[in-house]
């Protein structure tokens, strides 16, 4: 039964990010950004890899200079995933990217004219791809932030007119961004702006600092409004390793309700009762277990007073006791076993379980 407090998902219109589609009923994507120079096509391809290997959806370079915008067309061809062009200030780099990329992230505000505007609206009309307008509470135009300051409201004002410079042109195939550096302004300024507009929105808080900065930002803003029904492509912001960023978005889409896929994990507290260290156990049981897709949830007790209570509910679980320890699976127990062998018991049953899943799905039960 799913939970009340997850809301339906808002209806936005859908959009085309290379294969992956964004809004409507689509997934809710994930996407992170490479921080080597673009121009160093080797490198990014690499971290692009590596995001790629770690669960990422959509990836986005950053254009700084001419020269990044000219090796996009490189990267684009030795890549699979769908490929997002940050560019700030310069239009023409803008109208470069446009030529090969799936997608390109802009403040329309701070690109120009309107002339300049409409020359990277007919190169992204041309080729059918998609604008994000990313507005970030710390790089507001200036009539915004004198009138409102680096605000909600002057982050939902600044999206509207830059929606609305880009719908002047007949473009609409678009994606909005309003991210700020705290929990409180991110939050509230994508709910002020989400019944205003029909466009996907792209979840995150920026600048949201190293990793468990960011995990708690992130989990607070970003779980929240997903579970509120915001929401349809997002990044975790974090200072530090680019897979962390796809480990931490994936698990916030899990325990929110939005994502039924792979393992959740229940575990003990620390408490006087342990019969084991879980804090090493639970490390090397994530380690060694094989990549999961269906959805099961495993409990890893380390004692037997939570083992029949508390684990009852999962798909397999484990509970350690004094050298010894159950393995139990949707409430019954399996067996008993010595702790050298009680890890690898329970991996197999975990193993066996999706299997059974999946072959209880194909037969209809």
């Amino acid at each position: 039964m799913e939970s009340q407090a997850l809301k339906p998902r808002y209806k936005t219109k859908q959009i085309a990010v290379g294969g992956v589609l964004v809004g409507g009923d689509a997934p809710i994507s994930v996407q992170s950004m490479t921080y080597s120079k673009t121009a160093n096509v080797q490198e990014t391809k690499q971290q692009i890899d590596r995001l790629q290997l770690a669960g990422c959806d959509i990836v986005r370079v950053a254009v700084s200079d001419e020269e990044d915008a000219q090796a996009l067309k490189e990267l684009k061809s030795i890549i699979t995933l769908p490929l997002v062009a940050d560019i700030h200030f310069r239009y023409k780099f803008a109208l470069i990217a446009a030529e090969v990329v799936d997608c390109i992230r802009i403040n329309p505000g701070n690109i120009g004219s309107k002339d300049k505007i409409k020359a990277v609206v007919n190169a992204c009309q041309e080729r059918q791809i998609p604008i994000r307008i990313g507005v970030n509470a710390g790089s507001l135009e200036k009539q915004f932030e004198t009138k409102y300051g680096a605000t909600p409201k002057g982050m939902v004002e600044s999206a509207l007119y830059n929606i609305k410079l880009l719908e002047d042109f007949g473009f609409t195939n678009l994606k909005v961004s309003l991210k700020a550096s705290d929990v409180e302004r991110t939050m509230s300024a994508y709910r002020t702006l989400r019944p205003l507009v029909e466009y996907p929105f792209h979840l995150g808080v920026t600048e949201a600092g190293d990793l468990e900065s960011s995990m708690i930002k992130s989990s607070m803003a970003l779980g929240g409004l997903l579970m509120e029904g915001i929401g349809d492509t997002m990044r975790v912001s974090i200072t530090g390793e680019l897979e962390k960023e796809i480990e931490v978005a994936r698990g916030i889409l899990r325990y929110c309700g939005r994502q039924k896929e792979g393992i959740t994990y229940i575990s003990c507290p620390t408490c006087g009762r342990l019969q084991a260290d879980l804090v090493p156990i639970l490390k090397e049981l994530k380690a060694r277990m094989p990549k999961i897709k269906t959805p099961m949830q495993v409990s890893v007790m380390g004692c037997a007073v939570n083992a029949l209570g508390e684990a009852k509910h999962a798909d397999v679980a484990i509970a350690f006791g004094s050298g010894d320890g159950l393995v139990i699976k949707r409430g019954e127990i399996v067996g008993k076993y010595k702790q050298d062998e009680l890890i690898e018991v329970f991996i197999k049953e975990v193993v066996q379980t999706e299997q059974d899943l999946i072959q209880a799905a194909k037969a209809g039960k």
